[in-house]
Order: structure tokens, then sequence, then C-alpha cells
């Protein structure tokens, strides 16, 4: 009976997530509740449980990761990716400057040294300050 309710229960919180959580959990618990037909023993009952749940999420896991479309949304900060900006204080290594891109004022920062007026290529967003590199011509 303890393996019917928590299939009962890893459905129910599976259906109420909007990710793949707990359906690994509720098919171990099948099986577990497959075994009860054959033995009472608890012991290895719980031990089919762990292991088809662990054999499950390492075979499955990777596949759903890899095929189901995950639902990322991009912002309109990142549409600033890619896009040229003008250094309006010098950016050394380690130490950050500013960029104007797109109308606003960043925190930058660089690999390399870059002098006020340059133009520069915005590479990726961290936290509040922007990654750039020296536009080449």
């Amino acid at each position: 009976m303890i393996w019917l309710l928590l299939i009962a229960m890893f459905l129910i919180i599976e259906s109420l997530t909007l990710n793949l959580v707990t359906i690994w959990f509720a098919f171990g618990s099948l099986c577990a509740f497959i075994t009860t037909y054959f033995t009472d023993n608890i012991l290895l009952q719980s031990i089919v449980f762990v292991g088809t749940t662990a054999l499950s999420l390492i075979f499955t896991k990777p596949l759903f990761d890899k095929y189901i479309k995950k639902n990322i949304e991009k912002t309109n900060i990142d549409m600033i990716i890619g896009k040229t900006g003008v250094v309006t204080k010098n950016i050394k290594p380690n130490e950050n400057g500013r960029v104007k891109v797109a109308g606003k004022s960043w925190m930058a920062t660089a690999k390399e040294e870059i002098k006020e007026g340059e133009e520069v290529e915005i590479l990726k967003i961290e936290g509040v300050k922007i990654i750039v590199k020296r536009k080449e011509s």
C-alpha cells in the first residue's frame, strides 16, 4: 500500500511542476510496487525502488535535458550582445571602465587595455557589467 501512496504522491508533485522533477521516483515506486507481488521483504522492495530510480535517472535525464526544449526567455538586455559600443572611461585589464551602448552607460571589463573613444564589441553580460573586446576594423 505504501508504494501506491508514493506513486500517487510523486505523480501529483510532477503534475504541479513545470519540469520533470519526480517522474523517476514515481517509476521507482511502481517497480517496487510490482516487486510486492513476488516478495514481502521491504528491504528488497526498497532496493528495487532505489535501484530503478537511480538507473532511470542516470539513463533518461540526459536525454530529457538534450531533447526537451528549455523555455529560456531572453530579456531585452540580451539584445546588446554582439552590438558595438564606445568606451567612455578607459578599460584596463582587471579594472572596470565604462562603455556606452544603445544609449546606456555600462560598467565594462576587457582582457586588454582599451582607451576612451574606441569602439568595442559586447561579448556577454555578467551581472551588471559587460565583457567587451576591441572592435576590429
